[in-house]
């Protein structure tokens, strides 16, 4: 079954024996916006996810339900990452190759 925001909000929260209200106060908001947060009734803006990834240590990929993984970027993720750097930078070395050959 896929998570989903509210679930991984709440999971969060009772994972680390928060209680709601608690959470809220640490948060900046009321506990009623949190639980409408939670059982998925509103949807919160971009400063309440920061906020909350701070909170709880984990990544927004991972509140979003965009990664399995609560903290670092994935081995996957780091791999495709630094294929795309080996690109450009190959892609950069053949440039300069092609404007010094140019100059010669």
């Amino acid at each position: 079954m896929e998570r989903n925001f509210p679930e991984t909000l709440s999971a969060l929260r009772k994972g680390r024996n928060i209680s709601q209200r608690q959470a809220a106060a640490d948060l900046g908001i009321s506990q009623a916006l949190l639980s409408h947060y939670e059982n998925g009734a509103r949807e919160p803006g971009l400063s309440f996810v920061c906020r909350a990834c701070d909170y709880y240590g984990v990544t927004a990929d991972y509140l979003l339900c965009r990664s399995a993984h609560p903290g670092d970027v994935s081995v996957r993720d780091s791999r495709l990452f630094l294929n795309e750097m080996r690109d450009l930078l190959n892609r950069a070395e053949s440039a300069l190759n092609n404007i010094e050959g140019e100059e010669l």
